[in-house]
Formats: C-alpha cells, structure tokens, sequence
C-alpha cells in the first residue's frame, strides 16, 4: 500500500453525509445541514443534443465556446480578462483542477500554507503532491499571516468567499496577500467556488488583483454557483504557461472532462445563470434568516456573508466536534460537519449548511443544536 494515500484522512463532510444515507435507508427523519450543496429549481432544458461529437473525446482544454462563455462571464461579473484559448482549462469538476494546481507548482519538500478553517481536502491533495501543509490558524488576523511565511513557502491557498465561514475577502486583503506573494516568491491559489453568493455586495476575484495570473490560479466550478454539483466540471483560470503544465496533466489523468455535459453546459450557459442568480439572491435572504434566528437563541457563529454555510461555535459543550457531531446525528438526528475537518484550530465549531432544508426543518434543527451545547459533558 502506497503509505501517503493509506494515511489520507477522509473527507470528512463525505463522510458524514454517507452516514445520512444509510440513517435514511433505514427510515430515519434526519434533517440534513450537511450537505455542501443547495438545491435550485432547474428547469427541464431537455438533452437535446444531436451532434455525433456527443459520443467522443473533446477539445483537452474544454470545448472552445464553452471556454469563451467562461471567459466573458468572468469579465462582465469580475472584471477579469483571460484569454479562452490559452488561459481556461475546464476540468472534470474543480476539485482536480485545484489538484493539478499543486501538482504544476508544488515540488517534495515545497510547503504549501492554508488558511483555515479550509475546505476539507487542500491539506490532503498537498501530501498527494508530495508537498508540506502548513497552516495559518482561524484565531489570528489576516495580517498576521506574514509571519507563517518561510523560504520554503511555495503556494497558499485562499478560499474566497470561504467555505465554511462566508468570509468574503476584500480587495485590501487580496492586494496585500498578492504584494507577500511577490516579495516572498510564491504563488496563491484561489479557490473561489462561492462568487456569486453575494447580496448588495462585490465579489473580488483574485485574478482582478493579479491581472496578468503572474502569480496566480484561480479555480472556480459549475457544481455551486450553477447547481450542478453532480455533473462535475469546473474550470481553471491562469497564465498560458501554468494552463499549459495543468493542460498536460488533464491529459494524463481524464482527457476531457465528459463531452455530453460540457455541450449541455455552452448550449445552456445563459439560461442557467438566468435562473440560478435570482436563487442565489434567495439563499442570502435566507441566510439572514438563519443568522437572526441563531441570534435569537444565542447561537455564536464566526462572522461572514456568503455561501449557505455557518460555522458555529460549540465551545460552551465542552466536547470536540467529532464527538458532539456523533451524538446531533445519532440522538438528535441533526446532520452537521465537524469543525475539525477545516484545521486544528477549528476543533470546537461544526459546519452548518442551509442549502437543503426548509426555514422550519432548520430552526428545529438550530434547536436541538443548542440543546446539546447546552448540555455539558
């Protein structure tokens, strides 16, 4: 057995929604806040997709209009230029594409630092990469960072808006991790999966800061800001010769990404936006929802905006998050993340999401969340 890959932690979030499925099979009512999805009303566009290239290998880097959509969405949305033909590279979901990211970059001994809380599997793709993670903790302001910084910092990694905070960075913080990039040689990945849940708000994107990608991959995807999380393709955003080395690695590893939902998604690019944005605008309305009912029953959370995620504070439990998750599924049939899958300094909150379930299932859910933080060791 190869020993890295024996010692992966699993995905902890997967984990504990697999253990959602079988409560359920086994006719268990369990209100799901784990799930790290929301579900959109997408209309029925029909597959209709005639084209005998439906059924062979596509373009390696994406099919062209597709990449060209992405390409222009990111202008008009973000004010990011990229060129489509040689700066876009559409993967099969984003989540290899934040792995190719690291395996362009990141060589043995290389350390990569994350900022947590972090999405679960960063840390875990660096030890496949054969790099280092090392972490900069949720306790500390942004501007502290400079000091977790070594000169064997090769990549950090940001998550923006984050998951499982809804931290939306600002352009202040993004220019001042890029101006540290540049002075301490290394380049920073962002992982910006959640851009458009933001209400009255502006979204900066990384690459509005690095306009040229010099020192910069941006990594974006269908599955949330389009819905489509069971489709799996995501896009990379960089300069030509980074897109190059990721290019090279997709075809090695995948090809293409599947030509028959790459088509669906040039064909009907627009119309999904068109009825997922005003969704979107929906689930922040709910957020705040959420949020002033948890204000309501005293529920303490760490401050953010977007994305359908709370990250909330169970210190006055007194129990670690793997343990007081356990029991908020197995006793209280309450489905939540433990904190401890985003860094070790998040062993007392758990992720909550609110993409899946009605106001009333969560608010029972909240209920019983402060029940059992109320109800000590």
């Amino acid at each position: 057995m190869n020993k890295v890959a024996q010692n992966l932690s699993e995905a902890i979030s997967i984990k504990y929604n697999n253990i959602v499925y079988e409560l359920k099979s086994q006719g268990k009512d369990v209100t799901v806040l784990s799930l790290g999805e929301a579900y959109f009303d997408i209309p029925d566009f029909g597959f209709s997709l005639s084209s005998p290239d439906l059924y062979h290998y596509s373009h390696s880097r994406g099919i062209l209009s597709l990449r060209e959509k992405i390409a222009k969405y990111y202008k008009e949305t973000y004010e990011v230029n990229v060129d489509p033909v040689s700066e876009v590279l559409v993967t099969a979901g984003s989540k290899i594409g934040v792995y190719y990211a690291m395996k362009a970059l990141v060589n043995p001994e290389d350390e990569v630092l994350i900022i947590e809380p972090f999405w679960v599997s960063y840390s875990e793709q660096v030890k496949l990469v054969g790099g280092t993670p090392r972490f900069f903790p949720s306790n500390l302001k942004l501007d502290e960072i400079k000091n977790h910084i070594t000169k064997k910092t090769k990549l950090l990694i940001i998550n923006n808006p984050q998951n499982p905070t809804g931290k939306n960075f600002s352009k202040a913080e993004l220019e001042n991790l890029y101006t540290l990039a540049k002075d301490n040689n290394f380049y920073i990945l962002s992982d910006e999966a959640y851009s458009d849940f933001l209400l009255n708000e502006k979204f900066v994107s990384f690459g509005a800061v690095d306009k040229k990608f010099e020192r910069t991959i941006v990594v974006n995807s269908i599955s949330k800001n389009f819905g489509m999380s069971g489709w799996r393709v995501g896009y990379m955003l960089s300069n030509k010769e980074i897109i190059y080395t990721c290019l090279k690695l997709n075809q090695h590893m995948m090809t293409c990404a599947p030509t028959p939902l790459l088509m669906f998604i040039d064909k009907h690019f627009e119309d999904i936006i068109k009825v997922t944005r005003p969704q979107i605008e929906e689930i922040i309305v709910k957020r705040h929802r959420i949020q002033d009912c948890m204000d309501k029953l005293g529920i303490r959370y760490l401050e953010g905006s977007s994305t359908f995620y709370f990250f909330i504070d169970i210190s006055d439990s007194e129990m670690g998050s793997v343990e007081f998750c356990d029991i908020l599924l197995s006793e209280y049939f309450v489905a939540t993340v433990p904190g401890i899958g985003y860094g070790e300094s998040c062993d007392s909150y758990i992720r909550l999401s609110f993409g899946t379930e009605s106001d009333e299932r969560i608010i029972s859910g909240l209920e019983r969340i402060k029940k059992l933080i109320e109800h000590k060791k």
